[in-house]
């Protein structure tokens, strides 16, 4: 099992368990990296 296929069944099994949509999950993905984003540039900068 390759690395893509492994993700993939994580996203999937995590989506589940919450009862999430493809749609919420990509604003949780959106808002997660902004977080990460400016934690980092605090973090850095």
């Amino acid at each position: 099992m390759g690395f893509f296929s492994w993700h993939r069944e994580q996203v999937v099994s995590w989506q589940r368990l919450l009862k999430l949509d493809s749609y919420q999950l990509l604003w949780i993905a959106f808002f997660k990296g902004l977080v990460l984003g400016a934690l980092a540039v605090w973090l850095l900068g």
